[in-house]
């Protein structure tokens, strides 16, 4: 069967070393469900697996024993060329997403394609109620929708997600400290108005500073924006 193949050689790729590295980055993942093979060698799998006969039963098995098997998941799902099917397979996949990581990895090829089918989606996931997918949305709408074409509306709907969750709250502060080194003119009005919640704003001010897109000029001036605690 496709699914204990697929388990047998992930473990025959485990690199303890890196499990063990592994496990302080996903605080979020329970260790035992780790089992430590890099990222390149997942992705090779990948590569190969998503030709794969059968490799619907192993997409279907969820959810998935093995944080490693939500990665290759990740992967394979990501290499989908057709719009719909990969659309479906994200839908089906997004609700057993349980970490940044796995979130994180996922991008569709094919969305770049497909930029007027894919607002809907985006919307539906921002507007979910669950962490991972909230933040696969917001990330997508980061990825897509900051560059040719950008609407400014996009901003504003980023900036009324409303969540207490660590990894929605840090991708809406990735996601406009992003658009503050491509999109400033208009990313810049939501710190200088202080339309966003303060533990957001100073993040987003953080990573811009980080940000090696952004000029010295431009972080002193966002250093000057801080919010300070009262």
């Amino acid at each position: 069967m496709i699914v204990d193949d697929i388990r047998e050689e992930l473990f025959s790729l485990q690199d303890t070393g890196y499990r063990e590295f592994q496990t302080k980055l996903a605080p979020t993942i329970d260790p035992a469900s780790i089992i430590g093979v890099r990222t390149p060698a997942l992705r090779k799998m990948a590569k190969r697996l998503a030709k794969a006969d059968g490799i619907d039963a192993f997409l279907s098995d969820l959810p998935h024993a093995y944080f490693d098997e939500n990665q290759l998941h990740a992967f394979i799902v990501s290499q989908i060329r057709d719009f719909t099917e990969c659309l479906e397979a994200v839908d089906r996949f997004l609700p057993y997403v349980d970490n940044w990581a796995t979130c994180d990895q996922m991008s569709p090829q094919v969305f770049k394609k497909h930029h007027s089918e894919l607002l809907e989606p985006i919307r539906r996931w921002i507007a979910s109620d669950a962490t991972f997918t909230i933040r696969f949305g917001v990330g997508m709408l980061m990825e897509h929708f900051l560059g040719e074409d950008f609407d400014s509306a996009y901003m504003d709907m980023i900036a009324t997600v409303r969540s207490e969750e660590y990894y929605v709250r840090m991708m809406v502060a990735w996601y406009f400290a992003t658009a503050l080194a491509k999109q400033s003119d208009a990313a810049l009005p939501y710190l200088e108005e202080r339309r966003l919640d303060p533990w957001i704003h100073n993040k987003t001010i953080q990573k811009a500073v980080e940000s090696r897109r952004i000029s010295p000029e431009q972080k002193e001036y966002l250093r000057g924006l801080r919010i300070r605690a009262s």
